[in-house]
């Protein structure tokens, strides 16, 4: 064989045995795979070929396995050389085998309206810390499937901060209660007075008749947000006196007790949809009163680690 003819013989060998990703100080480094690994996602039916990505999966996740890792990142890398099902089946487990490398295929994937595998690309974006890809995520809060839509906002949760709350705020009013609980999840995730105000704003502006998401994610805003709970608890509104009340007892807050015992003892109110405000105060009691319990035994045995 002529040296160079060897030369690009050898090239061909080495890129089927290796995979090579980028590190995030912008070095790369080779990861050795077995070509059998990559045989598996290539040769046999869907079945076996699926039943391939979970054996890869699992090397990587129990043994840390180079060469199931390598593998993975090449269905990433390479991903229209793969079938969707492979695809998606990896990345709902992309953190087993996150790599910031994987940047450029995962951004090309998530902007792929012909491979059709965007929900999929968002998860691996999250899960891999891809902050570059939340322009791109933007577009895609209406996208007409639901499941880009859904995944979209959970990457957003992750990767956006108070930039994204005004694209997020408008899905607080999506026809799907499941959307509507995952927007406010990211937004009490992302955090800052503007998602706090976009979350108060349905809270007082109730366009649903259970918002019990609202209540729970309002309640991860304490300290700051007890105040206008315990005045949204003097509400004429029965309902909004019953989600205040909800939502005091999941802040764990001692200076909601006075009002929930309040509320308990004397408040005949009820709301739309039949709930009564006085026992969704004593649910509310019981709630916050776990919290406490809970933060209390947290400390002692934080304070007996340091002791110790």
């Amino acid at each position: 064989m002529a040296t160079n003819d060897r030369r690009v013989h050898l090239l061909g060998v080495t890129r089927l045995l290796t995979a090579e990703f980028g590190r995030g100080d912008g070095g790369a480094y080779v990861r050795a795979v077995n070509p059998a690994d990559l045989q598996g996602l290539r040769s046999g039916d869907l079945e076996t070929r699926e039943a391939h990505v979970h054996q890869l999966l699992d090397r990587a996740r129990t043994h840390g396995d180079e060469s199931a890792i390598a593998a993975l990142h090449t269905l990433v890398r390479d991903y229209r050389d793969f079938h969707r099902s492979l695809y998606s089946r990896a990345m709902n487990h992309a953190a087993v085998f996150a790599d910031a490398g994987l940047q450029e295929p995962l951004l090309a994937a998530l902007g792929d309206t012909r491979y059709n595998c965007q929900a999929w690309a968002a998860m691996g974006c999250a899960a891999m810390d891809i902050r570059a890809a939340v322009p791109q995520l933007i577009t895609l809060l209406d996208h007409q499937q639901w499941i880009v839509r859904g995944e979209t906002v959970t990457a957003l949760a992750r990767l956006g901060d108070a930039s994204v709350v005004p694209s997020l705020r408008p899905l607080l009013n999506d026809q799907a209660d499941w959307l509507r609980q995952r927007t406010a999840d990211a937004l009490a995730r992302i955090g800052g007075d503007a998602a706090l105000d976009a979350l108060w704003h349905e809270f007082e502006h109730r366009r649903f008749p259970r918002i019990g998401y609202l209540a729970s994610t309002l309640a991860l805003f304490t300290p700051e947000v007890v105040p206008r709970l315990l005045a949204a608890a003097d509400s004429t509104d029965p309902d909004q006196r019953y989600w205040a009340a909800v939502a005091l007892g999941s802040t764990g807050d001692d200076r909601a007790v006075p009002t929930l015992e309040r509320l308990m003892a004397g408040d005949r109110g009820v709301t739309v949809f039949d709930g009564e405000v006085r026992t969704a105060a004593k649910k509310a009691l019981r709630t916050l009163r776990r919290i406490q319990a809970a933060i209390a035994e947290r400390e002692r045995v934080e304070a007996q680690a340091k002791a110790g």
